[in-house]
């Protein structure tokens, strides 16, 4: 008689039970459904997940392949962007392999998927309010030119040093003053040579002389006045006219400019003292500063085309004679020696010209404007304009830049259009978002990284910065049931919480992967709670 109180006690306690954990279950379930806003069926679910297997499968495959990010995945045809894992995206990864957060292979991420970051999509009437343009990616021939800027010097080959060529005394000049222009055969100098007198005496004697064997002395006067400087032409002066002529008169051998001049009336100069220095101006040199980067365009007997300000119709050409071995340690340019050719005299040395080198030849390139590149010192990024408004940013690889078009190595194709004004506006990562929302454009997926997310969980073990969980399937992420590392929450871990608990936990992604926001025991407590 006394078993029947406690056989209906145990089945009242049976039934309390049962109610007590269908109603932690209802309250679990609508807590991960409430926890995030994009909650999927668990058809979806295990869409997602057979997504990821086939996304570990491609990354394996790449590895055999040695394929990376930038190439093109030859069984889907389309480009590589990134490596990623699903859990945590916002770390990116050039190369496949394992994911370093949690125990499973990176995925791939192709060009124009739904993972595909940085779409930003802009309405027809704000693009023509922002001023918005385009340019298509187009292949042409490319001819390497290098701009830079000279400046005009003596053609140091066109000197000409005139000399005393013998000890005497400046009777008088005819020049006076550097930079005069001379033509050639114009006289400069008048020298009074003493030395001369007695040496054309003996001559002039020796010639009046009577006799046949008089040939060896003629010889022997002729080579004394050649030892005392005067040239032919002047021994032949003196046969002729049969006088004695102590004065030289020096010419201009070139047509030019007096660069230096060190004779002064009345002054003495000896034999071989310099008295002149002209510079011929039909040719001059133009020291281009050529930056080291492009200097692989430059080469010796290149031709170039230089222009002057003053006379911008006129073109002056000319080829490189030298690239000299000296790199400008503050400017990191190396000069290049171009002789130009003096059109109507209108290069003067200390001139600048604006210099262009044109290397023959051209090759086939990809080319955009070179204004449709954004430099952020480590990449080169330009913004590629899709169909319906939508625009997403590309990495690309530059080559040559060249009259306002660039060469693209690598990133872009024939036929696409890239942002040449605006780019800027849509490329901010700063803004992105509000950018987004202010064109009216959708938002941009990657804003729902802060969403918490809840889920139930067995506590594995509890390590100095993280926890290891093994967790029910997490819907809002579509995840499924497995183990992995949480950060743990900024607060800690209730001290009451051990290895082997039961909890619910409610976490972020962020880019350093899942962050706990809480972790709370689960159904013991509640239960006794309730019970009270």
């Amino acid at each position: 008689m006394k078993l029947k109180p406690i056989v209906l006690a145990l089945a009242v306690a049976a039934v309390l039970g049962a109610g007590g954990y269908g109603i932690y279950s209802l309250g679990m379930n609508r807590g991960i459904a409430l926890s995030g806003s994009n909650a999927s069926s668990p058809a979806t679910t295990g869409e997602a997940l057979d997504g990821i297997a086939a996304g570990e499968e491609a990354t394996r495959r790449h590895l055999k392949q040695g394929i990376k990010a930038g190439d093109v995945d030859p069984v889907t045809g389309k480009a590589i962007l990134f490596y990623q894992d699903p859990m945590v995206p916002g770390k990116r990864f050039d190369s496949p392999g394992k994911s370093p957060f949690m125990d499973m292979m990176l995925v791939p991420v192709y060009a124009g998927g739904d993972v595909d970051q940085g779409t930003v999509t802009v309405s027809p009437r704000i693009q023509q309010n922002l001023g918005i343009r385009t340019a298509e990616v187009v292949s042409g021939s490319l001819t390497p030119r290098v701009e830079a800027v000279g400046a005009i010097a003596y053609n140091e080959r066109a000197q000409v040093l005139v000399q005393a060529r013998a000890t005497g005394y400046v009777e008088q000049l005819h020049v006076r003053a550097t930079l005069d222009h001379v033509r050639k055969g114009q006289p400069l100098v008048d020298l009074y040579v003493p030395d001369w007198v007695a040496a054309q005496e003996e001559y002039l004697s020796v010639r009046h002389m009577q006799g046949s064997d008089l040939a060896g002395l003629i010889d022997g006067a002729r080579s004394r006045m050649r030892q005392a400087g005067m040239s032919e032409d002047q021994i032949q002066l003196i046969e002729t006219s049969g006088k004695i002529h102590p004065r030289i008169t020096l010419t201009a051998p070139v047509n030019g400019v007096i660069a230096e001049l060190t004779a002064r009336e009345g002054m003495t100069v000896i034999q071989g003292a310099a008295l002149f220095r002209l510079n011929g101006l039909d040719t001059v040199w133009a020291n281009a500063e050529v930056p080291e980067s492009q200097l692989g365009s430059v080469h010796p007997s290149s031709m170039v085309e230089a222009r002057l300000p003053a006379v911008p119709e006129t073109v002056f050409k000319g080829r490189v004679q030298a690239i000299l071995p000296e790199v400008n340690p503050g400017t990191r340019t190396i000069k290049a020696r171009v002789e130009l050719v003096n059109q109507n005299g209108a290069l003067s040395p200390g001139m600048f010209v604006n210099m262009t080198f044109v290397t023959a030849g051209g090759r086939e390139a990809l080319l955009i404007p070179s204004e449709a590149v954004i430099r952020t010192g480590k990449r080169n990024v330009v913004i590629v304009a899709e169909a319906d408004g939508k625009f997403h940013q590309i990495d690309v690889e530059t080559g040559l830049d060249n009259s306002g078009q660039i060469e693209i190595r690598r990133g872009l194709e024939a036929g696409q259009r890239v942002v040449i004004s605006g780019q800027f506006l849509i490329d901010s990562e700063a803004s992105l978002t509000a950018t987004a929302t202010r064109l009216g454009s959708a938002p941009v997926s990657s804003t729902a990284a802060m969403q918490q997310h809840a889920g139930r969980a067995r506590i594995e073990a509890i390590h100095q910065d993280t926890v290891t969980l093994s967790h029910d399937p997490i819907i809002s992420m579509d995840w499924g049931a497995m183990t992995m590392d949480f950060k743990l929450p900024k607060t800690g871990l209730p001290r009451s919480i051990k290895a082997g608990d039961q909890v619910r936990f409610v976490f972020v992604m962020n880019s350093e992967g899942p962050q706990l926001v809480s972790v709370t025991p689960t159904m013991p407590e509640t239960i006794t709670g309730d019970k009270k």
